[in-house]
């Protein structure tokens, strides 16, 4: 694959787009630009909740911001590509590519401190922002994981996660690779079609397995399985050693429901493995010790929401969020809290979370603005809020996403799992953000997905949800009922609330007409 490159003129520093399949083509695709000096540039593979047009303006986005000089992906989607590498750049099938001639040539002289890819972080919309990490970079990441997870010759990862996405491209390919260990992988398609089929795979391979999914790939597989199922007879997950939750809000709630959903089948509590990372910083900065699973931080909400003591009504009821320990940095990395004037914080303060380490991005790709915004003096700041207790890392929310009311913190995610309480939602369903309202004053807007054509029982949800926002935020809001799968998503999955406000304003997320 390197000598193909070569021969087609591609030079070291040059891109070039990989649409990441779960596969070999992929895999030798990558690792062959690696040995040619050019940076691999992996792209999203189409998904379930997006149509045609969306992914196609996706990934011209992408390529657009990433200047390839060629791209390359699966040959059944040569029309999708295509379209969206028209006039930026040539396109190649991986079975077209690998009929290139292969001549013998000399191959770069690897560089410790080159580039090794660009990698689009899962918050890319409209403008995306391809992280830069050099070879050391990742290295160091890989050395930090190791030593967080103990990684044994007895381990064996599985995976569905995709590999345009830092946790699966990092963490479940160049990780085992590191580490020399096996690996089972599944499409994420498959996946979202077959939930179950990931535990299987568990199951079914011997070894202590190493496996990793966001909060919702855990939630979905406790919702699919029926409470009559003999899961011991149909599962077996004693040997599930590290269940790793990370790359998004982890919800004790959810890991409590697939415990009791999977118990039976040998699944321990104590696997959970919380954690927290973002590509900025390669993958993972924090990881929780072995065995300790989900231990939690409850947090009176009127802290959460910034709110001085003296302001505290002490006759109020008093409502608590539940907020999961990460874990410590890993091995030679550091992690601080600061405040609004860039001061440290001290143990249980909130403020942004910073980074530093030898795993740091060098910068966004052609874009030194962004990378002088999040990278001083060797800290990144990764736009997380959070607060540190004795070492260990809390994370409490995105700070673009906390929505300020009358000088009110309010996090959107406890707006969402208060809906998700009522019944017909469920996780993913929601989107809440702040608005404009037309009499120009701010209030908070939340975006459902609506499952009934009862008009009658669409009011009825409206009216249920106001009451509930109002109860949480001590406001009106605006509900709009919205279609299934209308909400955008990041490449991972995850709902993404700045796209989807972004959407809404621009009209471009119609709701059903239902009278307010």
């Amino acid at each position: 694959m390197a000598r193909r490159l070569i021969a087609r003129g591609v030079a070291p520093g040059d891109r070039v787009a990989l649409v990441a399949e779960t596969g070999p083509s992929f895999l030798a695709h990558f690792f062959g630009a690696l040995y040619a000096g050019v940076l691999p540039v992996p792209m999203p593979m189409p998904t379930s909740f997006g149509g045609r047009e969306i992914y196609v303006d996706q990934l011209r986005q992408q390529l657009a911001s990433a200047d390839p000089v060629l791209v390359c992906g699966p040959d059944g989607l040569d029309g999708l590509v295509n379209e969206a590498a028209d006039g930026l750049a040539e396109t190649f099938s991986w079975s077209a590519f690998d009929t290139l001639p292969d001549p013998e040539c000399a191959l770069p002289t690897p560089d410790p401190e080159a580039i090794a890819f660009l990698q689009y972080s899962s918050g890319s919309t409209r403008f995306p922002q391809g992280v830069a990490v050099t070879h050391r970079a990742v290295l160091a990441n890989l050395r930090g994981q190791d030593s967080a997870l103990r990684m044994r010759p007895t381990d064996r990862v599985v995976s569905w996660l995709p590999w345009y996405h830092d946790m699966g491209l990092v963490g479940c390919v160049f990780s085992p690779l590191a580490g020399q260990m096996s690996v089972d992988y599944l499409s994420t398609d498959d996946f979202a079609r077959r939930p179950l089929s990931w535990l299987t795979l568990i199951s079914r391979n011997p070894g202590t397995t190493i496996s990793y999914s966001p909060s919702f790939g855990y939630d979905i597989c406790a919702r699919r399985i029926s409470t009559q199922s003999d899961v011991k007879g149909r599962f077996d997950l004693s040997r599930w050693r590290v269940a790793g939750n990370g790359a998004d809000m982890i919800r004790p709630d959810i890991c409590q429901a697939f415990v009791d959903a999977f118990a039976d089948a040998g699944f321990e509590a104590s696997a959970f493995t919380p954690s927290y990372g973002l590509a900025e910083a390669s993958l993972a900065v924090t990881i929780m010790p072995e065995r300790r699973g989900i231990v939690c931080d409850l947090v009176d909400e009127r802290r959460l929401s910034g709110e001085p003591d003296s302001a505290a009504d002490p006759d109020a009821p008093v409502r608590y969020r539940a907020i999961v320990n990460c874990g410590p940095p890993i091995a030679e990395h550091r992690v601080e809290i600061r405040g609004a004037r860039g001061e440290r914080l001290a143990d249980g303060e909130i403020g942004r979370v910073f980074v530093a380490g030898p795993s740091l991005m060098t910068g966004y790709f052609r874009n030194p603005e962004a990378t002088a915004a999040c990278l001083v003096d060797g800290w990144l700041d990764t736009g997380d809020m959070g607060y540190m207790i004795a070492g260990d890392l809390f994370i409490v929310g995105r700070a673009k996403d906390m929505i300020i009311l009358n000088g009110k913190n309010h996090w959107p995610q406890d707006i969402e799992w208060a809906i998700e309480q009522l019944e017909g939602f469920k996780a993913g369903d929601i989107a809440a953000f702040s608005i404009t309202t037309p009499q120009g004053e701010e209030a908070p807007a939340v975006l459902v997905q609506c499952r009934t054509t009862d008009t009658a029982e669409r009011s009825r949800l409206k009216d249920a949800i106001r009451q509930k926002v109002r109860a949480i935020t001590g406001m009106n809001c605006v509900v709009e009922l919205v279609p299934p799968r209308t909400l955008p998503r990041t490449s991972s999955g995850k709902l993404s609330r700045v796209k989807a406000r972004q959407l809404y304003l621009a009209g471009e997320i119609v709701p059903f007409d239902v009278a307010a």
